[in-house]
């Protein structure tokens, strides 16, 4: 049996671009789909004439498949709750047919890693694999009954559900503790704000000064990639914007690359020490993480380490609430970045040691919640992705 023979249609997405329009219908791209779910964070929308358009092949509805056939290649996700869609470019839409296969069973199916080499290892493109629609229409699948296709779906769908209950979790977290800073340090209603006075438009006690008098800014280095000894069995976390920007929360519990002492010996990455915010200063400006242990960075990063720990926090949500002016300083022909000489001459108003204090204790807790949060994703994900292939191989009897 091929994948044709249980789906009512495969149909591949129109090859232009859409421009991004800012609100509307939410325009699916390969980066917005994840394994099983989607990933709507930073979502392009277009207008209805654009989202009709783009969906005369096909208008996705509830329980069909959108499949990414590059960048990452093999992604698929599943539409649910009447959420209305049309499809960015390389993306191919998947309509099953609920008479031979359950719609969440096929998703987790096309993730397992058998169905995963049946479609990437015939995947071709020099610089990025792309997945053909024939190769997709013709993968070899065989199905359990539907009744162990249901079983097993809701077992990998309890996982998925508690991953994503603990993203929102977190997303409200971060908003909680933005709100506070904006009520506290931009509308100025802090504790005792009442009784203290302004002067020259700040409150008493309070200082304009420099990034540069906050806090100590890092740059990074990549070691050689000709050098396998400076990556090959490395244990020394190295951080990338991707890291960065795919991290679920602001805290970052792991890196995708580690490299060797040899190889930051002999480049221009630097150790940083855990709580160091960091902040992507090369290409895609203005991300941010937290550290949870030593590491370094490659060089798009302007690493920020506060020259008093109860800065800490005050210039994590500073600079969060500066992201456009960041972006804004940022230049170049070939890609935007923003240079440690310019970054280090933002002014910063600083508030007085007790507000300070109070800021720090309060969103550390948060910060704690965030990467108690962070870790159960990661082990919720490590338990689903075990379970995936021997439940699809039936190792496991369900």
């Amino acid at each position: 049996m091929r994948l044709k023979d249980v789906c009512e249609f495969i149909v591949d997405c129109p090859h232009s671009t859409a421009k991004d329009e800012g609100q509307g219908y939410p325009l699916i791209r390969t980066p917005n789909i994840g394994k099983g779910r989607f990933n709507l964070e930073g979502v392009h929308r277009v207008s209805e004439d654009v989202y009709r358009k783009r969906n005369l092949r096909a208008t996705p509805q509830d329980n069909d498949l959108i499949f990414a056939r590059e960048a990452p290649a093999g992604n698929v996700a599943i539409i649910k709750n009447g959420e209305k869609y049309c499809l960015g470019q390389r993306t191919v839409l998947i309509r099953p047919n609920c008479e031979y296969v359950y719609p969440d069973f096929l998703t987790y199916y096309l993730l397992a890693p058998q169905q995963q080499y049946g479609l990437l290892g015939m995947a071709n493109g020099a610089t990025v694999a792309h997945v053909n629609l024939p190769v997709i229409r013709e993968l070899e699948i065989t199905l359990p009954p539907i009744e162990i296709q249901r079983r097993i779906a809701n077992i990998l769908s309890a996982y998925d559900d508690l991953i994503e209950n603990n993203q929102k979790q977190i997303k409200l977290l971060e908003e909680a503790a933005q709100r506070l800073y904006k009520e506290w340090f931009v509308d100025l209603r802090f504790p005792g704000y009442e009784n203290t006075k302004i002067v020259d438009g700040v409150p008493e006690g309070w200082k304009t000064l420099h990034i540069s008098d906050v806090c100590d800014t890092i740059g990074g280095g990549t070691p050689s990639t000709k050098v396998k000894e400076y990556y090959q069995d490395g244990n020394i976390p190295w951080v990338t914007p991707t890291d960065i920007t795919k991290n679920n929360s602001l805290v970052l519990l792991g890196t995708a690359t580690k490299i060797t002492n040899e190889g930051l010996n002999n480049s221009s990455a630097k150790m940083v020490p855990p709580g160091t915010i960091l902040m992507t200063s090369r290409a895609s400006v203005g991300f941010f993480g937290i550290c949870d242990f030593p590491v370094c960075t490659n060089q798009g990063f302007i690493s920020c380490i506060p020259y008093q720990q109860n800065m800490q926090m005050y210039l994590l949500y500073n600079l969060l609430s500066r992201v456009d002016e960041i972006r804004g300083k940022a230049g170049g022909s070939t890609y935007l970045e923003i240079s440690k000489k310019i970054f280090r001459d933002f002014e910063i108003i600083v508030p007085d040691t007790q507000l300070l204090n109070m800021f720090q204790t309060t969103t550390e807790k948060s910060i704690e919640l965030l990467r108690i949060l962070s870790k159960q994703i990661i082990e919720l994900q490590e338990a689903r992705d075990r379970l995936l292939p021997k439940l699809m191989s039936g190792e496991l009897e369900v």
